[in-house]
């Protein structure tokens, strides 16, 4: 690669960016804009929390009047001081009217409750509280009682106390949050009764309150003082940076598409990795300006609006927000660059495949909730930095710089080194997708299609292709997902719940299995027409490479459930889950043969989810020109379609190794196999599992089956897991060998071998046959 010209390409690129007045407005006057009017709204707003009071009307206080040593409830025109608290004021306009008795003729007081209610739907009035008649006679009632405990009166004949009512209207955020503040200052004025009550009863208080909790917030200094921005400022700066990466990455590619000038970057000298790497530079430093940006402003206006709150508070009160520590900030300008050139990278290859700068535009939604999950997680409160999350792209960077943004460092060290590596390793990753769409011409040269949808349509049942493209690929996931969504939250959910018999179970698996079937046999019924090259299943199959298929997977079975017990331990299983597990195998214990749950968990799944994603979906995504990229997409797909996290992490490392062995065998009968065997053993193990091991201890080798003494897993001895993978190893080179093409076999020792493995994997399949 010619730095020179990587650099030639860079500052063209900066110079026509430069020039733009919507990149320049979405990098520079945006955030100055935009957030000092949000502290602005934001001052004026905490202004006008400050000033309004609401208003609650009062029936019947005029009853507490007569009440000898009741404390005081309200004090003219608002709630009595001391209920609020020390230091702090009852914020409420207090409109009081007498209660209306039940024989009184229609009065004032009447029409006044009956236009309480109104006022209340309307929201011009925030709370009603009533004390019905008679609550001042039962309240002295009681207070007599209590008093004559021990003299003959039982605690069971007590009445039952008077009970006020507080009317509000749940569907207006104003009248909910005065009904809280009413019921803390109800239960603070009955808090009074109860101790007068019991001081008249010479019952210490502290009979009913026996102790008071002390608090002691061990929390260090840093942590204090970081307050809400250890989630604020990374959330927005991560954010920033994507937009910022997005819009020019859009013009760069999509509009020199529209302005003709993409042609005569590509004649020039830089070959087209160096004019990825001058337009990836170019995106990087304006998604880095726009994430700094961002970041300095928001800081600025934080500082500012944190010494207004705390000006508009009481004398030497904090501020409830506090400033951003320094510290923080430059822990987030380290973090930013690799963000930046992560996200710089994704939005470069999408903006290559746009054919448009307004198609560019829809795409950016898509990427921005594929990346809004993994930013707004980390700001969950049971979120917390472990080797599960560090291992998440972006979710794992942002743990580690709340860890180090709140002070604590040594945590985050512990993490670093993982959180780091998966960091670069989707940076690397992403930048290799934008290089190899730039070396499709197909991808580059797409011309703008005005879509006719009718005709699109009629088209495609007229016009049917041989086997599915990229877009049918996509489709059968989408309607994959979709259907299973609709039937689990349909047909499933009202089926009897895990733990009714294994006839009830058996029908969800079979109904979850169809929902996986339908789309690829629907789409292939509709839109194709040689639908055993879709399959994979037009040969005959080859048993031996079936057998050794087979084989493999027995092979693989110790570092199989290695992987797997490994994944459970960093992603536990909830007590939900598994107690639902509990319950299926329950369910599955009480099945009439081990035939039927071989069938059922075994040889259904086999036969379905191969004809689905390592028949028509990695046939489909084969297209694309990248054999690698097919497997990798299509085994995601097959973990997404999995429901349970666990089980669906399994399924993807699974099914990269299945896809690999459907592109070198081309045929779907091994990945059956393969499939069926590695799905059969856990069964075999849960039916025969006494039997076989009583057969091991009789040989001696019981010592190869250990139970994990950390987590009660069972695995298998670390040599026997070795000694698979490498047996596997040799099978795999076997299976590749007798795959290969006819003309590619040697007919001697002196001729030469095959093409790798790795050479097939990233080529296409050309073979019709």
């Amino acid at each position: 690669m010619n730095l020179r010209n990587v650099t030639t390409v860079w500052h063209k690129e900066l110079r026509d960016q430069l020039r733009d007045r919507r990149t320049l407005f979405m990098v520079l006057v945006l955030p100055l804009v935009m957030y000092p009017l949000m502290g602005m709204s934001l001052l004026q707003f905490a202004q006008f929390l400050k000033s309004h009071e609401p208003t609650v009307l009062v029936v019947g206080s005029e009853q507490l009047n007569g009440v000898e040593g009741l404390p005081p409830l309200v004090d003219g025109d608002r709630f009595a001081t001391a209920l609020a608290g020390r230091g702090k004021r009852a914020k409420m306009q207090l409109e009081r009217i007498p209660m209306p008795t039940e024989g009184s003729p229609n009065s004032a007081g009447k029409d006044r409750l009956r236009l309480a209610r109104a006022e209340l739907i309307a929201g011009e009035l925030d709370a009603v509280v009533i004390f019905p008649e008679g609550f001042a006679e039962k309240l002295k009632d009681l207070q007599r009682e209590l008093a004559l405990i021990g003299e003959g009166v039982a605690a069971n004949e007590i009445p039952d106390p008077p009970k006020p009512i507080v009317q509000f209207n749940s569907s207006r955020d104003g009248s909910r949050l005065t009904y809280f503040e009413v019921d803390r200052l109800l239960s603070a004025w009955r808090s009074q009764i109860v101790g007068r009550n019991l001081a008249a009863s010479q019952v210490p208080a502290e009979a009913i309150d026996p102790f008071k909790l002390e608090a002691n917030d061990v929390a260090p200094p840093a942590a204090k003082a970081a307050g809400v921005w250890p989630k604020l400022l990374p959330f927005a700066a991560f954010l920033w940076a994507l937009t910022g990466a997005f819009y020019p990455a859009v013009d760069l590619c999509a509009g020199e598409k529209e302005r003709g000038t993409l042609e005569t970057l590509l004649v020039s000298p830089a070959t087209r990795g160096e004019i990825v790497w001058g337009k990836l530079l170019t995106v990087i430093t304006f998604s880095l300006l726009t994430g700094l940006l961002n970041l300095l402003v928001v800081s600025a206006v934080g500082g500012m609006v944190s010494d207004q709150l705390a000006g508009m508070g009481p004398a030497g009160a904090a501020s409830p927000i506090g400033k951003p520590p320094l510290a923080s900030l430059a822990w987030l300008v380290v973090a930013l660059p690799p963000v930046a050139a992560l996200f710089s990278a994704l939005s470069l290859a999408c903006a290559a495949f746009a054919r448009s700068t307004k198609e560019g535009q829809y795409y950016f939604m898509p990427v921005f909730l594929g990346v809004l999950p993994l930013i707004l997680l980390p700001l969950s409160p049971g979120v917390e930095l472990n080797l599960g999350n560090a291992l998440a792209p972006v979710m794992g960077l942002m743990l580690l710089l709340r860890s180090l943004m709140e002070g604590d460092v040594l945590e985050a060290v512990r993490y670093a080194v993982p959180v780091t590596a998966v960091t670069f390793g989707c940076c690397l990753l992403a930048i290799r997708w934008a290089v190899s769409q730039f070396n499709q011409e197909s991808v580059l040269f797409r011309g703008e299609e005005k879509l006719d949808l009718r005709l699109w349509l009629m088209s495609l049942v007229k016009r049917r292709e041989q086997t599915p493209t990229v877009g049918m690929a996509v489709a059968c996931i989408a309607a994959i997902l979709l259907v299973q969504f609709v039937l689990i939250n349909t047909v499933l959910s009202r089926l009897p719940p895990p733990g009714s018999g294994f006839g009830w179970f058996s029908l969800s698996a079979f109904l979850s299995q169809m929902a996986v079937l339908l789309p690829p046999l629907v789409l292939a019924a509709v839109l194709l027409r040689d639908r055993r090259r879709t399959f994979k299943i037009n040969a005959l199959p080859n048993w031996r490479i079936v057998a050794a298929a087979a084989g493999l997977a027995v092979l693989l079975n110790p570092m199989a459930t290695l992987l797997s017990n490994g994944i459970q331990k960093l992603y536990p299983l909830a007590e939900g889950v598994e107690g639902q597990l509990a319950l299926v195998q329950a369910d599955l214990a009480s099945a009439p043969s081990p035939i039927l749950v071989f069938a059922l968990l075994a040889l259904l799944p086999a036969v379905v989810e191969e004809l689905a994603f390592r028949g028509f979906v990695l046939t489909g995504l084969q297209k694309s020109g990248s054999n690698r990229w097919a497997v990798v997409l299509s085994a995601i797909a097959f973990g997404v379609a999995h429901t349970v996290l666990q089980q669906s992490l399994t399924a993807m490392l699974v099914g990269l190794l299945i896809g690999c062995l459907a592109v070198v065998t081309r045929s779907l009968y091994p990945c059956i196999a393969f499939h069926l065997t590695h799905n059969g053993l856990p069964v075999f193990a849960a039916c025969f599992g006494g039997e076989v091991g009583g057969l091991i201890e009789k040989l001696g080798l019981g010592g190869l089956i250990l139970r994990a003494p950390d987590g009660g897993f069972l695995g298998y001895h670390p040599v026997v897991t070795v000694a698979g993978v490498v047996l596997a190893a040799g099978v795999w080179r076997w299976i590749a060998r007798q795959s290969a093409p006819s003309s590619e076999r040697p007919a001697t020792d002196e001729q030469p071998t095959p093409p790798p493995l790795a050479s097939r994997l990233a080529a296409p399949e050309t073979s019709e046959g």
